[in-house]
């Protein structure tokens, strides 16, 4: 779940393997239940709950495993206790790098992604050394297809409070403020929308791109290393991918 070059990234996702989709439930499972243990099982009552379902059925969980998580956090008061880190750092060439982890392990989980930092030309750096390079955003990509109109999504969009709507590359992208996501996403779903990715993103301000080929494939494997550590939910950058 890396960010932000949307376009390729929702692609990627499409073209998971069964094996890494697997991680990917595995890690909205683990959102889920921080969520419940948080605020409750309802997510009428409980909006974070009520997002990362979204977020679930956006990355194609099935409704019963959704369910099962729930139900397990719920009844499950002696389950191990995450705390939300998020780690700051640079790739190679500079590229900014947000890395957001849930973690029952402080010390192992730091060890990890200053490694993985090291090994491929970057370093881990201080609590807000690129975070102002990035906008806290909500994102919600819907895939362009027969049956959606463009106009009448974007009027919808922005009636329900969206702060910005764009087209590109067969997706139509919702920009929202974080205070305002829930709300749009749900005007929107009730209206019959269903959505290629849904949640609450790191958006850059501005873009890197990478010539160096040795610096691309850093770049690439010190995001699949992030990605593969259980520990880790999201990485955000501010890399220029080209596919």
């Amino acid at each position: 779940m890396s960010g932000h070059s949307k376009w390729s990234n929702i692609k990627h996702k499409k073209e998971k393997s069964d094996a890494q989709r697997g991680k990917i439930f595995t890690k909205i499972g683990r959102e889920l239940a921080v969520a419940v243990k948080s605020g409750g099982p309802d997510p009428e009552s409980n909006t974070k709950l009520k997002d990362i379902i979204a977020k679930a059925k956006a990355n194609n969980m099935p409704n019963d495993t959704i369910s099962r998580s729930i139900k397990k956090a719920a009844g499950d008061a002696g389950g191990a206790n995450y705390d939300e880190i998020v780690y700051e750092g640079y790739g190679p060439s500079g590229v900014a790098v947000i890395v957001e982890v849930m973690t029952d392990n402080k010390n192992r989980t730091a060890g990890e992604v200053r490694h993985a930092f090291d090994k491929f030309g970057g370093n881990l750096g201080q609590t807000g050394c690129v975070g102002f390079l990035f906008d806290q955003k909500g994102v919600i990509l819907v895939e362009e297809q027969e049956g959606i109109d463009e106009e009448a999504l974007m009027l919808d969009a922005l009636d329900a409070g969206a702060e910005d709507f764009s087209a590109e590359d067969g997706y139509f992208e919702i920009l929202t403020a974080p205070s305002e996501f829930s709300a749009v996403r749900e005007t929107l779903e009730q209206k019959g929308y269903t959505f290629s990715s849904a949640e609450v993103e790191m958006v850059p301000q501005t873009y890197v791109q990478l010539t160096d080929e040795k610096d691309i494939l850093f770049m690439e494997k010190l995001i699949d290393m992030l990605e593969d550590n259980d520990d880790v939910q999201n990485v955000w950058h501010n890399w220029e991918e080209t596919i």
